[in-house]
């Protein structure tokens, strides 16, 4: 197995997080901790020195697109943002033929979009590492920079309760079930019934958490899931693409709104061990155009700004674990 210096399989992809084995998962998450203790120290870094990254985005983004972008100059490197309408993939060219093209030019291409095929079509044909910066059904750099909050607040992350409310089938979610499995967490996807995970999808995060001493379930009342948690998370209501089930959505999932009842109700608060997380943007107020005429959906604002939310600690993980993704790869 070609590896290089920091341990890493040379050139290797990030698809899904599962890509990542046990030993691989812990040791991204204690490379991104270094890279962030070596930018707060002012270090300039090179481990990207001379590397080129191209950035497909079919989605729009805040977070993904300045961490890729921040996350490269701060080791040396390039990062070249193309928006889907600028470029030809998938109208005028293959996505193979597009892939082929830029894996020439490029070190290595980040993509964000919609069909997970997509960015395995890239991987397969690109002949330099992909990484999936959000599909439909994944979201790996999310999930790595939430494990990595988690561990900088609790310093451990095996044995922690972590409750995620909401949608319990998007991409977020899926992605969070595998991460917390594999990292010995007990996990609960609490949501409606109509919006609950894949089958499959539980069967395999359960099998993983059994592997790691953890345990992966669904509940589907808010007041009971959350009794014991150390992490309330939850997402938007309604994800990109869906924007028409806006009413639907907030009628189905008004129940599993995290409020500062719902926070108190894990038991965990004046003990100082209960966190909410969320990956953003959040709709907890009303100074949105979503929120301006029907007020908060999936957050209120008193939970979204306490003192025990990380939301922005989350935020700024997402640079150093994307930064540990890259430099896994190309160092």
């Amino acid at each position: 197995m070609d590896t290089n210096a920091l341990g890493f399989r040379r050139g290797k992809s990030l698809l899904k997080l599962d890509d990542l084995s046990h030993d691989e998962l812990f040791r991204m998450l204690r490379l991104a901790a270094e890279l962030k203790l070596r930018k707060r120290g002012g270090v300039r870094g090179d481990y990207l020195s001379r590397r080129n990254v191209a950035l497909i985005f079919e989605k729009s983004s805040t977070r993904t697109r300045c961490a890729f972008t921040v996350a490269a100059a701060d080791e040396g490197g390039m990062a070249e943002y193309l928006d889907i309408h600028d470029i030809h993939i998938g109208r005028k060219e293959t996505i193979a033929d597009t892939a082929r093209v830029l894996g020439r030019l490029f070190d290595g291409i980040a993509f964000r979009g919609f069909k997970q095929s997509t960015v395995e079509e890239l991987a397969r044909c690109a002949g330099v590492p992909v990484w999936n910066a959000l599909t439909d059904d994944w979201h790996p750099t999310q999930a790595l920079a939430d494990l990595l909050t988690v561990e900088e607040h609790f310093g451990r992350l095996a044995g922690l309760k972590f409750v995620y409310v909401g949608d319990g089938r998007n991409n977020v979610v899926n992605t969070l079930m595998i991460g917390c499995a594999m990292t010995g967490m007990e996990m609960v996807d609490c949501c409606p019934l109509e919006l609950a995970p894949d089958p499959e999808l539980l069967h395999y995060a359960q099998g993983l958490a059994q592997k790691a001493g953890g345990s992966v379930s669904v509940c589907h009342d808010p007041v009971k899931a959350v009794k014991g948690a150390n992490i309330v998370y939850t997402d938007v209501w309604v994800s990109m693409g869906e924007e028409a089930k806006t009413a639907e959505r907030r009628a189905l999932l008004k129940p599993y709104q995290v409020n500062m009842a719902l926070m108190r109700g894990t038991g965990q608060l004046d003990r100082g061990q209960a966190v909410f997380l969320h990956c953003l943007p959040a709709f907890h107020n009303t100074d949105t155009v979503a929120t301006r005429e029907s007020g908060p959906m999936e957050v209120t604002d008193d939970v979204f700004e306490a003192s025990f939310s990380k939301v922005f600690d989350q935020a700024e993980n997402r640079l150093h674990t994307i930064k540990a993704v890259m430099v896994a790869s190309l160092a």
